[in-house]
């Protein structure tokens, strides 16, 4: 039995309003990369709609042929600026200790940034088995299927495409841009606030028609 435990559950999680509120770090680091440039930007709207590639918000507010220059100098003071403004999600922690307590995996999957990625990942003193940054929507699923992971849990609509592009089930969190209703009417298998309900979906992840909040 807890062979089959670990063949199965090996769940992924999105990082930014996921496992992580970045919203301050991230406001802070456009705050600056606003200062150094001289362009006004509403960090306000900015946090209102993380997930999207570092590039994709930039747009908003740059000439396209800037974006990757400013991409590189705002990630260049991301570690300094942003990651020590990060506090963890309500229940992130406890989730991914309940996997873990289940003799499960898990994997971090995120549009952060590779280095970004890892460094909040252990500021926050997370538990976890790997990181996998730079990768978004369907994209994420390569990393989820090398991985094997047979869940992946995230707050945009795009996470719900990264888990069916993997072949793992859904557990959409309404902590990020999307609220439950828009979630479920996306398609996501399961549906929770935040991750406080998390470990109670666990055994509905390893014995799918079993019951769990949702």
């Amino acid at each position: 039995m807890v062979r089959t435990l670990r063949r199965v559950l090996a769940v992924g999680f999105d990082l930014d309003m996921t496992l992580a509120d970045t919203r301050t770090g991230i406001a802070a680091a456009f705050e600056r990369l606003s200062a150094e440039t001289g362009v006004p930007i509403d960090t306000a709207a900015v946090v209102s709609r993380l997930g999207p590639p570092l590039e994709t918000e930039l747009a908003y507010w740059y000439p396209p042929e800037d974006v990757p220059e400013l991409a590189a100098r705002y990630r260049a003071f991301y570690g300094e600026v942003a990651v020590p403004r990060t506090s963890p999600m309500p229940g992130a922690s406890a989730a991914v200790d309940a996997v873990r307590a289940r003799g499960g995996r898990v994997i971090v999957v995120t549009a952060k940034n590779q280095r970004d990625a890892e460094a909040t990942v252990r500021f926050l003193g997370l538990n976890v088995n790997a990181v996998a940054g730079g990768l978004f929507g369907a994209g994420k699923g390569s990393a989820l299927t090398e991985f094997g992971a047979t869940a992946y849990a995230g707050d945009h609509v795009a996470d719900i495409d990264a888990a069916r592009a993997a072949g793992a089930r859904s557990v959409a969190i309404a902590t990020g841009p999307y609220d439950s209703e828009a979630l479920r009417a996306y398609g996501a298998d399961i549906v929770l606030p935040d991750l406080r309900g998390f470990p109670d979906t666990l055994n509905e992840l390893i014995n799918p028609g079993s019951p769990s909040r949702q």
